[in-house]
């Protein structure tokens, strides 16, 4: 079995399931899609330059393939991005529930349900 196949049903896994809790209704389920859809495009630029084992990262006159240090560069920046963002998602999730009391993403305002521990007659809920 080649890296190449391993890497591409990896990457279709992660998109897959990135998609999938994007599309919720909840919003701790839509940042963890983000964050899969995020590492689906980091693994994405990393396999982009080449999936080549025991080779330099730089052209050398002596090897015949290697690895473009390039897309390498471009994951470090992006998990960098990537932190910003599902820290900045996750604080804006956090802002919406304590405003409106409820994590659809939709703006309605829906009652919690019983098994998240707010629901109406247990500690911690609204008046």
């Amino acid at each position: 079995m080649s890296y190449e196949f391993l890497v591409a049903t990896a990457i279709g896994a992660l998109v897959a399931g990135g998609i999938y809790l994007a599309l919720r209704a909840r919003t701790f389920q839509v940042v963890l899609g983000l964050t899969l859809l995020s590492y689906a495009v980091n693994l994405f630029l990393f396999a982009s330059g080449r999936l080549v084992a025991g080779r330099p990262p730089i052209w050398d006159k002596g090897a015949d393939a290697y690895t473009d240090p390039l897309p390498q560069a471009l994951v470090l920046t992006a998990i960098v991005i990537t932190f910003g963002m599902t820290a900045f998602a996750v604080i804006l999730a956090l802002r919406s529930f304590l405003e409106t009391g409820s994590d659809h993403v939709d703006g309605d305002r829906v009652p919690c349900d019983a098994q998240d521990g707010l629901a109406d007659g247990e500690e911690g809920a609204e008046p």
